[in-house]
């Protein structure tokens, strides 16, 4: 249905799937690739007015299923402005987060029935899924840890160390269940040590990568570009 390709990356907060969607990024560009690289929720004007009210601390008695139908919301206006275009015109799209981030975090951590959360994102993406999803995993005290110097949480990252626990069990779960498309990636070293699985996970979904395009974003991450 689509000429480009659509890669997202998730995770809990703290595991480094921006850092190394940034890196991505560079590697996929160095190798010829017409790359977009989004986040969610956001992306455009419309969508990061939601995902501001979404992360507010102040909106503390936001309802579960008020904020999954604002996540929706707001996948669904990324998807009709940004991703589906882009995607035809042939683009590789990379999004930091897209509806697994939903399935670990309102079904699995809020508890949100599974069927009625996966309905609300078919709506919202209508048929837009991605290639290949990368989870990168790290247990959550080592997560909680490498975030510890910001200076101010969310409103999610303010529900806990005992949600984040269970989000990090829908990720895993969502991978189980979709081993095809949804990649585990052992979070635990170094970033240029993640970044290699990473490239290996590339290459296995048929990214024609090179090693001189992985030196090029390990260059650009060493700040030698």
């Amino acid at each position: 249905m689509t000429k480009g390709h659509f890669i997202t990356v998730e995770g809990i907060d703290g595991v480094g799937k921006s850092t190394q969607a940034a890196l991505m990024e560079v590697l996929l560009d160095s190798a010829g690739y017409d790359v977009l690289r989004l986040r969610e929720p956001g992306g455009v004007s419309i969508s990061e007015q939601i995902r501001a009210v979404l992360l507010d601390p102040a909106n503390d008695e936001m309802g579960d299923m008020c904020e999954l139908l604002l996540y929706e919301a707001a996948r669904a206006q990324l998807v009709h402005q940004v991703i589906r275009p882009a995607l035809t015109a042939g683009k590789t799209v990379i999004c930091d987060r897209f509806y697994d981030s939903t399935t670990a975090y309102q079904s699995f951590a809020d508890g949100l029935d599974r069927d009625m959360v996966f309905q609300a994102n078919e709506l919202a993406v209508d048929g837009c899924r991605p290639d290949l999803t990368l989870v990168f995993d790290l247990p959550v005290e080592d997560a909680h840890r490498r975030r510890s110097d910001r200076s101010a949480e969310d409103r999610l990252e303010l529900k806990g160390r005992d949600f984040q626990q269970r989000v990090s069990e829908g990720f895993r779960a969502v991978a189980a269940d979709e081993p095809d498309r949804v990649r585990l990636v052992d979070a635990g070293g170094s970033i240029a040590e993640v970044f290699s699985i990473v490239v290996d996970e590339l290459r296995a979904a048929g990214m024609d990568v090179s090693d001189s395009d992985v030196e090029a974003a390990l260059a650009v991450m060493r700040g030698e570009r």
